[in-house]
């Protein structure tokens, strides 16, 4: 763990030139040494003709059990190894997984999946609809406390069994003959196909297969198997021989390097040591795209970075118009264009523009020019109690990330600048800090990000349901519960955007998160390595790349 203490008293306006200037030395420095290897592990350059991939991931997965993954370095993996009753082709379409096709009834609640008879898990034995309905049932079984479970509730039983007032076997799931499936579901809902790609409602072999991290028990359907995991190293995959579409899997074997710095990812890239990074670091942007703008791959997907407020905390809890401040004092415009770099915009709201039949909701004050904003939020934060004199203290945690930490160090000396805000940074390793957040105690503010789970608004909003895992907030509001169940219950889709709308304007308008900006995804990808295409879900499926 570290920690960066009160930002210094000069203005943000003097600082930032220093942060650029630092950027700049820092981008100087890692090309210079780029020839000179990475981290001592014996690694050679690659070479396109080895049929190894190597893959650059910002950090360690969790957990590679489907009903316990919510990070999207888990997700990644996870989607190499399993398939769900449909997948995505490489451009984002829906098509057949394990289900080679399916029916929906006229009342558009009951799906009936045909599955492929050669759909294989990786001992070579059948997968089967029964393996299915225990996976899901596994997920909902509150004794398992999935963090996932939300994302069966559209399933008959589902939110009652999560809530644990209906037993497990109620699920509206049920397996029929030995290639059938068969789900119902309360309602109608419209992006339940996609859904299924969600790695919450992937199978699993057995509860022990999920469980293991060990390739001697490793048991999946997907179009890799794993083969090792070395901690706080990388994970080793190969390519899955009984898969049913194995012969159209080109790559044989994909390795996950943990590279939680992007200046090493970066060095290790241009020393040949990997073929796709996570993500590129902002101070060597402007290089890249200069030098080896062919190998830069940058697109918007559906996802925001965002500032939880801890509401546990009475300081902040109690004072509406302190979080208002908060958030119309970081000035997003600046950050997007002089930190980032990427083509991230500027959030005023929550939900991303482009997100399938809807429209994005935003603050009122998004139109203000940045000194009235500035003069508002220092009259708010006056009136909630604070002064230069009587500054607020917080504590902003993040994970440690080259960029995550260069955006929290500016925001700190915006707010520091504008109300006299006193901000501690405490920097965490990822799954350290997946765990300190689920601990209000230890921050009062904390830097996360929300990717898109399926193209939906209802994806982004039911975070700030009150029993969501992912309500890291602790956010509650009665009315807004009621216009998502709302949302949920209606068949017309004219009304079910305004409900969602609504519940979107209504949460902003209580400030329980301060969204950042948008993101965009950005990596370097050789020359060599093919089947590399832009997604608006951000998921690069190793099945489908190749050496060309």
């Amino acid at each position: 763990m570290r920690f960066v203490r009160d930002i210094s008293d000069s203005s943000f306006h003097a600082m930032l030139p220093r942060l650029l200037a630092v950027s700049a030395i820092l981008s100087c420095l890692l090309i210079s040494r780029c020839g000179a290897g990475s981290r001592q592990s014996g690694k050679v350059p690659l070479h396109p003709s080895r049929n190894e991939l190597q893959r650059g991931l910002d950090g360690e997965p969790a957990t590679l059990d489907p009903s316990q993954a919510t990070d999207s370095f888990s997700f990644e993996v996870l989607r190499d190894v399993y398939e769900g009753l449909t997948s995505e082709s490489a451009t984002g379409k829906i098509i057949p997984g394990v289900a080679e096709s399916w029916t929906v009834d006229t009342a558009g609640t009951k799906y009936t999946f045909r599955f492929r008879p050669d759909a294989r898990w990786s001992n070579g034995l059948r997968v089967k609809p029964q393996d299915f309905v225990d996976a899901w049932r596994r997920v909902v079984n509150p004794r398992n406390a999935s963090p996932v479970a939300d994302a069966l509730r559209p399933i008959v039983g589902a939110p009652e069994i999560i809530a644990g007032r209906l037993p497990f076997k109620n699920l509206g799931v049920r397996a029929i003959g030995k290639y059938t499936l068969e789900v119902t579901l309360s309602e109608p809902c419209p992006y339940f196909l996609q859904l299924l790609t969600h790695t919450a409602l992937f199978p699993v072999f057995s509860d022990a297969a999920a469980k293991s991290h060990s390739a001697s028990t490793w048991v999946s359907d997907g179009p890799y198997a794993l083969v090792n995991w070395i901690p706080g190293e990388k994970i080793a995959l190969r390519r899955n021989i009984y898969y049913w579409n194995s012969a159209g899997v080109q790559i044989q074997n994909v390795i996950y390097d943990f590279t939680p710095d992007e200046n090493t990812a970066l060095r290790e890239y241009l020393a040949g040591q990997l073929d796709i990074t996570d993500s590129v670091p902002t101070n060597a942007f402007s290089w890249i795209k200069r030098t080896r703008p062919s190998e830069l791959h940058v697109w918007p997907f559906l996802g925001v970075a965002y500032y939880a407020i801890n509401l546990r905390d009475p300081k902040i809890h109690f004072s509406l118009k302190l979080r208002q401040a908060l958030a119309m004092a970081i000035n997003r415009k600046l950050l997007t264009s002089r930190i980032l770099q990427f083509g991230q915009a500027p959030a005023y709201g929550f939900v991303p523009n482009g997100t399938w039949d809807y429209t994005s909701q935003s603050w009122p004050w998004k139109e203000m020019t940045r000194e009235q904003r500035v003069a508002e939020a220092q009259k708010l934060y006056r009136d909630a109690g604070y002064s230069q004199k009587h500054p607020l203290h917080i504590r902003l945690l993040i994970n440690a990330n080259s960029t995550i930490k260069d955006t929290a160090v500016a925001t700190a000396a915006m707010w520091k600048h504008t109300l006299g805000i006193r901000t501690t940074i405490v920097e965490q390793e990822y799954r350290v800090f997946l765990q300190s957040r689920k601990d209000p105690s230890q921050w009062d503010i904390a830097r996360l990000g929300w990717t898109a789970d399926y193209d939906d608004a209802t994806d982004f909003l039911d975070l700030f349901r009150r029993n969501s895992p992912n309500n890291d907030a602790g956010y509650f509001n009665d009315k807004f519960a009621t216009l998502m169940n709302r949302a949920s219950d209606t068949m017309n889709s004219t009304l079910r955007r305004q409900l969602l709308e609504n519940a979107e304007s209504l949460m902003l308008s209580e400030y329980p998160v301060i969204p950042i900006y948008f993101y965009v995804s950005d990596r370097l990808v050789k020359p060599y390595i093919g089947g590399v295409n832009a997604t608006i879900m951000n998921r690069l499926y190793s099945k489908y790349l190749y050496f060309q």
